[in-house]
């Protein structure tokens, strides 16, 4: 619920629990007032004909109706309802019935004045104060919703700016004053909270160049090195030995270097070039370059293509992403079955049979996680295809079985990622 509907909710309750009361205290206020006003008049005829020395007729007093009788009735004011001739109605009455005494003889006197024009009086009055407290009401509900639509205008602002703004494309937010104090320092504590994300994020993104840059130099040197070496017939079959193992671990660590940079770049949204792709030809290419080592290893890949997706992507990224695919498959196959890769308008699936799932598959996107422990590969494959998937708004999601069974992946080109 937003925050002005919320507060709104409250002053109406507040309002209208404030009209109900008032409105029950002004309708009982102005009855007071108004039977006062008829006892009181009540009274000073009481008075008129208490003076008089004649004894009091029938007839009509100050357009009250008047009763003498001589049987003694009830003393003091009451109410009564009776039936009005003109009105052809029952109408409420106001009476005051009181004793004189005329030559001799007691007399019974019962004033009595009509309570219609007063009902009538104070339905008016209340008609009229409640119109004007609902109008009043309503607009006071207008005027509040006008101006909080006004003042929180420059919260609006801020918030659009929020939600449009990349760090990987901009630099700190530039958001302007506003007249109200406190948008204006919610303004202010973005903005330098944005400006230190944003220098944060150009270090990280600076080491992460460098470092990128400067292990890569060394690391080729030692690979061209210890290549040498393991070429060289001169050495000894243990120093060999003890070589060929470090020629492999840079080898890995080459393979290292070069996926989390890979990462590191896809994360830091250094990839922005996009052309249309032909997903197709990419799975042909890299299905050739593996197909020798699938071959050795007892393996084939079998690529059909039932339709060709609409891709725009960048090329490095596509070639990664099939790439990282089938030589997971490789990697995890078992020897003497078949690789099928699969490739639609909407969906890029690779199926191969592999062995007992150790751990919880979830975790095989996440970094340097592994089938199997012992495995030479970095555990960077998955997580590379994740990124990539991330990235341009690919589904991903991966299916297994026993041992033996189908292991799939599966790159969907229109739904958000998941794993099963």
């Amino acid at each position: 619920m937003k925050l002005l509907a919320k507060t709104n909710r409250y002053y109406l309750l507040l309002a209208a629990a404030l009209f109900a009361l008032g409105g029950v205290v002004l309708y009982f206020s102005l009855n007071w007032a108004l039977r006062n006003e008829v006892d009181e008049q009540l009274l000073d005829q009481q008075r008129i004909l208490t003076r008089a020395r004649t004894t009091p007729r029938t007839n009509a007093l100050l357009g009250d109706s008047l009763r003498v009788s001589r049987t003694p009735v009830p003393e003091g004011l009451h109410d009564a309802v009776r039936y009005d001739e003109e009105e052809q109605t029952m109408v409420p009455y106001r009476e005051l019935s009181f004793p004189v005494q005329r030559a001799g003889t007691r007399y019974w006197v019962t004033l009595r004045k009509s309570q219609l024009e007063t009902a009538d009086l104070l339905l008016l009055v209340l008609s009229v104060m409640l119109t004007v407290l609902g109008g009043l009401f309503g607009s006071l509900l207008v005027l509040n919703r006008w101006l909080a639509r006004w003042l929180w205008a420059p919260f609006q602002r801020t918030l659009a700016e929020l939600r449009a703004y990349d760090l990987h494309r901009r630099g700190p937010l530039a958001l302007l004053a506003t007249p109200i104090d406190e948008f204006t320092e919610l303004n202010q504590a973005l903005t330098q909270m944005s400006a230190r994300l944003a220098a944060d994020y150009q270090r990280l993104k600076d080491f992460t160049e460098n470092a990128a840059h400067e292990i890569q130099t060394p690391l080729a040197i030692m690979q061209a090195q210890l290549e040498q070496l393991v070429q060289d017939d001169t050495l000894r079959p243990a120093s060999a030995a003890i070589v060929g193992a470090l020629y492999g671990a840079t080898r890995r660590l080459s393979r290292l270097h070069h996926a989390l940079t890979l990462l590191s770049s896809i994360e830091n949204q250094q990839f922005a070039l996009a052309v249309p792709v032909r997903l197709d030809q990419v799975v042909a290419e890299k299905a050739g370059q593996l197909e020798e080592l699938a071959a050795a290893r007892g393996l084939t890949l079998r690529v059909v293509v039932t339709g060709v997706p609409v891709l725009t992507m960048h090329p490095g990224l596509a070639d990664s992403l099939v790439a990282n695919l089938l030589q997971n498959a490789l990697k995890h196959s078992l020897g003497g079955k078949v690789i099928e890769v699969t490739l639609s308008v909407d969906a890029l699936v690779v199926a191969n049979a592999g062995p007992v799932i150790e751990g919880d598959p979830a975790r095989f996107f996440e970094r340097f996680c592994k089938h199997h422990a012992a495995s030479a590969s970095p555990g960077l494959g998955l997580s590379i295809v994740q990124q990539i998937c991330q990235h341009y708004g690919f589904g991903l999601s991966y299916t297994f079985g026993p041992a033996g069974a189908i292991h799939t992946l599966r790159v969907d080109f229109s739904t958000p990622i998941t794993t099963t």
